[in-house]
């Protein structure tokens, strides 16, 4: 005989839908509707869903947590001024050695100069040698961090980050004859460095 009455409520079953109500179920409040959804659906969990690895020359490996570091190391800005002192002072050093053994100071004999030995000649060589190389380095240092803080805070690579980093090392180096000579430094060595970024990129 059918009864108009409602059923009365499991105590098992209140409980469970009133865990669901509360905690919430990921995609229906119900635990079972939940619970079939979660076996259709599957995992909302997608771990590395949005990388692209494109194809074009063979597999690509994906990079793992200590290659990420060591090319964070070497993209650094300490590192690139590091490089760039070091290679500074190399071709410095080269153009120094150069430049004295071009003109050297040689003693005239007839105005009665004493004649410098070649340990006099070489202690100029190694003067100059290592003079060339510290500006050199200097500048390179400079050059390298300035624009590596400016492509950092401005997010872009282009030839503005070379114009901008040699206007500031211009400005700075020019600065020790003045303001004048700095600021004729800073059109200089910026004009220069966006000559010589434009050629690098469009050669």
């Amino acid at each position: 005989m059918a009864t108009l009455l409602p059923k009365p409520i499991d105590p098992e079953e209140a409980a469970k839908q009133s865990n669901a109500s509360k905690t919430g179920g990921v995609f229906f409040p119900d635990s079972d509707l939940d619970e079939v959804a979660k076996h259709f659906i599957g995992n909302i969990h997608r771990y590395r869903e949005n990388i692209i690895i494109p194809k074009l020359y063979g597999a690509v490996q994906i990079k793992t947590n200590e290659e990420k570091l060591v090319e964070a190391a070497f993209e650094s800005c300490a590192f690139k001024s590091f490089m760039s002192c070091v290679l500074g002072y190399g071709l410095g050093a080269a153009i120094g050695l150069f430049s004295s053994s071009v003109n050297p100071s040689i003693a005239d004999p007839m105005a009665g100069e004493k004649q410098q030995t070649a340990r006099e000649i070489f202690r100029e060589m190694r003067q100059a040698t290592h003079s060339y190389g510290k500006n050199f380095a200097v500048i390179g240092a400079v050059f390298a961090a300035v624009e590596c803080a400016i492509e950092s805070k401005r997010g872009v690579s282009d030839w503005k980050n070379g114009t901008y980093a040699g206007a500031v090392t211009g400005g700075l180096i020019g600065l020790r004859a003045g303001v004048k000579a700095g600021i004729i430094g800073a059109a200089g060595f910026a004009a220069f460095s966006t000559v010589i970024d434009y050629y690098m990129r469009h050669r």
